[in-house]
């Protein structure tokens, strides 16, 4: 069986994994806002990019595959923070059902 390369080395970007919880707005409703759940490096890659003419104007949307030791409160619905970018989590799988890492398929949105 061959090696796989060395993972860790690559995890150089330190995220901020983040949960939705509901705030009370003051009417009787909620709306969602996000906290910070931890701090972790992982390595962030591109994966595709299209743009679509939404209401008269482009709208891009960003893909990317972000790789993280494995951890089991990473699903979709969360998201993670890069400073002022902001990755959606779309999936996240253990790709050899070992625990040792997480792979996260994201989408960057605009907040």
């Amino acid at each position: 069986m061959a090696q796989e390369p060395a993972v860790i080395g690559r995890m150089r970007r330190r995220l901020v994994l983040e949960a939705p919880v509901a705030s009370p707005d003051g009417l009787g409703g909620a709306t969602q806002v996000f906290e910070a759940v931890a701090a972790l490096w992982a390595q962030v890659e591109w994966t595709s990019g299209t743009e679509a003419w939404r209401q008269g104007r482009p709208e891009q949307s960003r893909n990317y595959r972000i790789t993280m030791r494995w951890r089991d409160d990473v699903d979709a619905g969360r998201r993670l923070r890069d400073g002022d970018r902001l990755f959606d989590i779309r999936s996240a799988a253990d790709p050899d059902g070992a625990r040792r890492r997480l792979i996260c398929l994201a989408e960057e949105v605009t907040p």
